[in-house]
């Protein structure tokens, strides 16, 4: 598949966002590549009884590189995030809402299932603070903190607004789901969070300040065990890579799910990819096989921007 021999909007909209200027990107022809091993990991997968959810899309023009039933809204866990993320930075463009913001945690029920905010001896952190732990270690107290300020309202009301016709937040995170609660944190589809992301990369979501500021926050993040771990980064500082590579994602993390979404570029080419997997945690050879479809993508993902 041909890409632009000039740098991308989506790489010079990144790094602009995170260091304020440009670094040329020169790009030869991508060339006909093919996700072999991907499709036949995937298949494999979806024949042991998971349900797979895949897009994979050129960065510059959006054409469609790989596809499986990515229009499927399913569980998503910790990767809905995204729009809460993006709706707290369009209230910092505007003014509605200062980062400096203070959010005391006394506040906020408990919850135990992801984050270091309550490992933590501050008792308040600022909304900017709380957005850093959000995108980069799934802190699901700082989620919950920066969702009760917003209000669900106004994040479902930001997704109608992306054109995401397909995806939703339904909830905070738990401990515990009850019978009242709703059954997921979100759910989305992969076509959906592949283009998320583009917009993002792209400086097209809400605006370009918006866009910066959520593919920064992104950037960040320390979970590169799934299609991440093809690429080599470190986990705790990547946004700034020696090699030229443009790295932003997001997981999501629950029993039986597994989620991520991100862009992915180098000298070759750019993408922006979704692969959802939602499989019975019934043992770990379960999940390693789940997670094994993840490394696969990366590992074709890298060979197809560089």
């Amino acid at each position: 598949m041909a890409t632009p021999s000039e740098p991308t909007r989506g790489t010079d909209a990144a790094r602009r966002g995170r260091r304020g200027g440009t670094r040329p990107v020169r790009r030869a022809a991508a060339g006909r590549r093919t996700f072999t091993s991907t499709l036949k990991t995937l298949e494999a997968l979806a024949s042991s009884g998971a349900q797979v959810s895949v897009h994979v899309a050129d960065l510059d023009g959006g054409s469609v590189v790989v596809a499986g039933d990515d229009f499927t809204s399913v569980p998503i866990a910790g990767l809905g995030v995204v729009p809460l993320l993006i709706e707290l930075a369009a209230r910092f463009e505007s003014g509605a809402l200062s980062p400096l913001e203070i959010v005391e945690r006394s506040s906020l029920e408990p919850v135990t299932v992801s984050g270091v905010w309550r490992h933590l001896l501050a008792p308040a952190l600022p909304l900017s603070d709380l957005a850093v732990l959000a995108a980069s270690a799934g802190d699901a107290l700082a989620a919950n903190a920066l969702l009760s300020r917003v209000g669900l309202p106004a994040v479902r009301a930001r997704i109608d607004a992306l054109g995401l016709t397909r995806s939703a937040v339904m909830d905070s995170f738990r401990d515990q789901r009850g019978p009242d609660d709703a059954p997921h944190v979100a759910v989305g589809s992969a076509r959906e969070y592949a283009q998320l992301f583009a917009a993002l990369v792209n400086a097209e979501a809400v605006s370009p300040a918006v866009s910066a500021q959520v593919s920064e926050w992104l950037s960040f993040g320390h979970d590169l065990s799934l299609v991440a771990s093809a690429t080599g980064l470190d986990p705790f500082g990547h946004d700034d890579d020696e090699h030229g590579l443009l790295f932003v994602n997001k997981t999501g993390r629950a029993s039986g799910i597994r989620a991520e979404a991100g862009v992915l570029a180098g000298p070759r080419a750019g993408i922006a990819y979704a692969l959802f997997v939602c499989f019975d945690d019934l043992s770990i050879a379960h999940r390693l096989r789940a997670h094994d479809a993840f490394r696969t993508l990366g590992t074709e993902l890298m060979e197809f921007v560089f």
